[in-house]
């Protein structure tokens, strides 16, 4: 057990039998009334952020979360194999635990993966990654890089908004978090 004292960012809490991690705190102390500690915590499974509330003072239960660097291997059915880069150990994660990051997965690339008890809870990615355009519509003469966007479909299969110049067989830089494209990549 641990007090509010020890909540930081990144700190990973029970509540519930549910694991929380600590987005945002903030120590608030009134002129009237105890301090207390205002918090934004998301769930570690499901990616749902609340705002919490704990008194000063009020034992919190903290948990430790491993989060090791992997390489991802492929895919095999409906899960995926990782390998841990420090002793090479594989490790298979189901998709319910990958989730949209298997939208921009290559082989072979460095993603983090948080284990809790062996358990692998979420995977990781860089901000950023590279993609190369497999498929889109050829632009057409008058095409500026201002205005409007088509759809192109990247090597992993996802499907993404660029701009209308962009042709098959370009290297784009695409967003992790929410697949918006970024740029491209020479």
């Amino acid at each position: 057990m641990a007090s509010t004292a020890d909540i930081r960012n990144g700190v990973v809490l029970n509540i519930d039998k549910q694991l929380w991690a600590v987005i945002e705190f903030q120590h608030v102390k009134p002129g009237k009334g105890g301090a207390f500690v205002r918090t934004k915590l998301k769930n570690v499974v499901t990616g749902k952020t609340v705002d919490r509330t704990f008194n000063a003072g009020a034992k919190i239960e903290t948990e430790n979360v491993d989060r090791r660097d992997f390489q991802y291997l492929y895919a095999d059915g409906d899960s995926y194999v990782f390998m841990d880069v420090s002793d090479y150990d594989q490790l298979t994660v189901s998709s319910a635990v990958v989730g949209d990051a298997a939208n921009f997965m290559l082989e072979n690339q460095a993603v983090t993966v948080a284990l809790h008890d062996g358990n692998p809870l979420y995977v990781e990615l860089p901000a950023s990654v590279v993609l190369e355009i497999t498929y889109t519509e050829p632009g057409l003469q008058g095409d500026r890089s201002t205005g409007g966007t088509k759809p192109a479909t990247v090597e992993t299969g996802y499907q993404i908004q660029v701009p209308l110049f962009l042709e098959q067989g370009t290297k784009v830089k695409v967003d992790t978090r929410n697949g918006d494209y970024l740029g491209r990549v020479n």
